[in-house]
């Protein structure tokens, strides 16, 4: 049996931002249901913290396994 997947999102906009996104790069995301309900996503940002963004700044992506391993182990390294 397969385990969950990870969900990751791309920053389509970085509109008040730009210091944390990068527009173009995917992002790990953090399940928040409580930030959902307020449409906003978790993801970890460019210093290596998780925060709280309007979600319409991304797109969720859905990938294929290797990819996600490879950016969770870059994730965890920056």
């Amino acid at each position: 049996m397969r385990t969950a997947k990870h969900q990751f999102a791309l920053c389509l906009r970085n509109t008040d931002y730009e210091a944390s996104l990068i527009r173009g790069k995917v992002y790990p995301v953090l399940p928040d249901s409580r930030a959902a309900n307020d449409a906003l996503i978790r993801v970890i940002d460019e210093d290596g913290e998780d925060y709280l963004f309007p979600e319409d700044l991304f797109v969720l992506v859905d990938l294929p396994r290797p990819v996600e391993k490879q950016l969770l182990a870059i994730a965890s390294v920056a």
